[in-house]
């Protein structure tokens, strides 16, 4: 197949996209398929917020079945983040393909080839173009709540969808490092949250554990997060900004609600971080094998006290370091007998789960708390945060 007409197909669907309406990407995409690869029918699958199952774009509001994360071969292509085949006894072939955005795990793009022999040439173009429409679908969801729609399996509470609003995504990829994170309960969540920004030369990373439940908690933290930010994005330093988002959190509430929040700003180039560590999330470390609980001093929550000062720590991580970050409704959720979780119980799922990439660890260490919970719903936010360090 020449170059050209490669280059001309893969423009084809790109123009296609650009130029379709926010909530027509799925039918833009199919033309441009059936027409320029002959494909047969084509269904756009995002995860759902508790990433159990990949929910259809296609058929609204949920007339079409979700497909398992866990048991699917769609599920497969996404949990490795790699295009896969599943051939037909007609000949045919399904083509599961990633839909991720700089890291950011979206869902499947499945297209149905009548010739499977033909794969091979063009699977490329068609994880290509599935790049494109992943890029295309956090743009449009600006303009359309088409997608948002189409990713829960359940209604979200208030609070819940205030949460996942404030927050940057699940997961995030570059050369020096890959993050992945989530919440439980998806569907009814409190205060818990996580917020990341990275430049050039810079990882600023924010694990805040709420205090309070409903929409209350989501309020307190919608405060300090983007407090938070509004320094950040003044070119403010760490220990600034939690002074200032102290002073923000404690002009409102005057001390009856406050915040804990762990707060890192990385050197990509070196390593070296600046740590504030203002209340009560934790942090694990997998280096060479071995797990072990690292412990900062710890400050006044934000808001706790009027004019609190904070001052950062030195920390150095290193390139193959997996750091671990959970809330206190991780380590702190007890057994059906009264156990708590504890760091020897996480650092057991820290040690089971090495294997994984950043992005699928916190949703297994979550089911494994589910399984010593003994329940399926939390009483608490759940919060885990997974960073590979591959350094520069």
């Amino acid at each position: 197949m020449g170059v050209l007409r490669i280059v001309n197909r893969f423009v084809t669907a790109e123009r296609a996209l650009r130029t379709a309406a926010p909530d027509e990407l799925l039918d833009a995409v199919r033309r441009v398929l059936a027409e320029e690869y002959a494909a047969g029918p084509v269904e756009l699958l995002l995860a759902d917020y508790g990433l159990t199952v990949l929910q259809p774009v296609s058929e609204l509001p949920h007339t079409a079945e979700p497909v398992s994360i866990h048991s699917s071969t769609a599920g497969r292509a996404f949990g490795a983040q790699e295009p896969f085949v599943a051939r037909a006894e007609d000949g045919s072939a399904h083509v599961h393909l990633p839909v991720t955005v700089r890291g950011d795990r979206l869902g499947v793009l499945t297209v149905v080839l009548p010739d499977g022999d033909a794969v091979p040439e063009v699977l490329g173009e068609l994880a290509d173009i599935a790049e494109v429409l992943g890029h295309e679908v956090v743009v449009a969801e600006r303009d359309t709540d088409v997608y948002l729609r189409a990713r829960r399996k359940d209604r979200l509470t208030l609070a819940a969808e205030m949460q996942w609003q404030l927050l940057p995504g699940r997961s995030c990829s570059r050369p020096e490092f890959e993050l992945g994170a989530q919440l439980e309960p998806a569907y009814a969540i409190f205060g818990d949250n996580f917020d990341w920004s990275a430049t050039a030369e810079r990882l600023m990373l924010y694990v805040t554990n709420g205090m309070g439940e409903g929409i209350e908690a989501s309020l307190l933290t919608n405060l300090a997060i983007n407090a938070l930010r509004n320094a950040r994005r003044a070119g403010i330093d760490l220990a600034d900004q939690a002074a200032l988002a102290d002073q923000a959190v404690y002009a409102h509430y005057r001390g009856r609600s406050y915040l804990s929040v762990l707060m890192f700003d990385f050197e990509l180039a070196t390593g070296r971080a600046k740590v504030v560590d203002a209340g009560s999330p934790r942090l694990l470390r997998l280096r060479d094998g071995v797990v072990e609980h690292i412990g900062f001093e710890a400050q006044l929550p934000l808001g706790m006290f009027e004019e609190t000062d904070y001052v950062p720590q030195e920390f150095q991580v290193e390139p193959g370091d997996r750091l671990v970050f959970v809330s206190d409704g991780v380590y702190e959720v007890a057994s059906p007998l009264g156990e708590a979780y504890g760091d020897a119980a996480l650092a057991r799922a820290v040690t089971s789960t090495r294997l994984l990439s950043a992005a699928e660890v916190p949703r297994a260490i979550l089911r494994e708390l589910t399984g010593h919970r003994g329940q399926p719903a939390p009483e608490d936010d759940a919060l885990v945060v997974c960073l590979d360090w591959r350094g520069r």
